[in-house]
């Protein structure tokens, strides 16, 4: 990569601020990047590292001026035009060129759209429709009637079972498992009875599923992920969850049956939630959060049991003054026995 700054920011529709001249020869993070380097900063929370590091030129949001020493570059979003930069200088992307191995394994009836690539060791059962420019990746297991829409990527050794519903440009991270049955037996005299899970799974537009996640079908109906869903790795979606456009489901979380979660929710790190309840349009549920009940829209929560952010911090800052008030107990329980003594 040999451009010049004012040319990055033509490709990018940005704003130069210093030296629009300068060669930019290489990109990196903001704490690594050394001279002739691009990088970039989109969380405020970082702005101090501006001053530090040794990048030749930085794209910034609108919220940033001149006054630092470095140039800049600013943007709308700084995070989609640094992808758009590296998209241009990165590798070329890994591509699958259409056509069906011959190890692959195709049942009766199944319907695969134009320029659909099924890598090796694939298992597609009877009556599976594909669409135009899916790739199906080595050792992918697809069930009886599942239809996988057009421009999606299956991962290698990803399950897919049977009926399963997959919208467009859907990306499947290796060895996830959709459909799986639901957690669901009754307990009769001490012995537990596994109860039919006949549903589905529906997941729409745009989704992207990391690696080894679970998403149990439902139990009757389906269990359903929304347009532009992004989940993270090893989480686990019980059966008949409902999860609205956008979200984000982070590492890790565990989301019990029959919850609904709403349009643009971020669910971060290792949090529960309890089957049953609804989370709000919005809602931010913090990192290890245990999440018993109804999230009003528009709320963060956090903590265990989960309750409103500013609520949380400050029951946490009185959990930390326990040992001192104890200890101020029993200074006052000294004092008053030595008292009743006098007496």
């Amino acid at each position: 990569m040999n451009k010049k700054v004012k040319e990055i920011a033509e490709i990018i529709n940005g704003k130069v601020i210093g030296d629009g001249d300068i060669i930019i020869t290489g990109i990196s993070g903001i704490k690594e990047a050394k001279p002739g380097d691009l990088t970039f900063i989109a969380n405020k929370k970082y702005k101090n590292l501006l001053y530090t590091t040794k990048a030749s030129a930085i794209i910034v949001g609108p919220d940033i001026n001149n006054n630092v020493n470095t140039t800049l570059i600013q943007v709308e979003n700084p995070s989609i035009a640094f992808a758009k930069i590296m998209s241009l200088v990165g590798p070329e992307p890994i591509t699958f060129p259409p056509g069906i191995h011959p190890t692959a394994i195709i049942g009766k009836n199944v319907i695969i759209g134009k320029d659909v690539s099924i890598q090796p060791y694939v298992v597609i059962e009877d009556y599976v429709k594909i669409g135009d420019g899916t790739v199906i990746g080595a050792g992918v297991y697809i069930g009886h009637y599942t239809e996988i829409g057009n421009n999606c990527l299956i991962y290698p050794k990803v399950i897919i079972r049977e009926r399963i519903k997959i919208g467009n440009r859907v990306i499947i991270h290796p060895g996830t498992v959709i459909g799986g049955d639901g957690f669901g037996f009754a307990t009769v005299k001490g012995v537990h009875h596994k109860i039919p899970q006949i549903g589905t799974v529906e997941i729409g537009n745009d989704v992207e599923i990391g690696s080894n996640v679970t998403i149990d079908r439902a139990r009757f109906d389906k269990t359903y992920i929304g347009n532009g869903v992004k989940i993270d790795n090893l989480v686990q979606i019980a059966h008949n969850v409902y999860i609205g456009d956008n979200s984000i489901i982070v590492a890790q979380v565990g989301i019990s049956g029959s919850t609904k979660i709403g349009k643009n929710v971020i669910v971060a790190g290792q949090a529960g939630i309890i089957g049953h309840i609804t989370i709000g349009d919005n809602a931010i549920i913090g990192g290890k959060a245990g999440v018993t009940k109804n999230v009003p829209p528009n709320t963060h929560v956090t903590g265990f049991p989960a309750r409103e952010k500013w609520e949380d911090m400050r029951f946490q800052a009185y959990m930390r003054k326990v040992p001192e008030l104890i200890e101020k107990i029993k200074q006052l329980e000294e004092k008053i026995k030595k008292l009743e003594n006098k007496d």
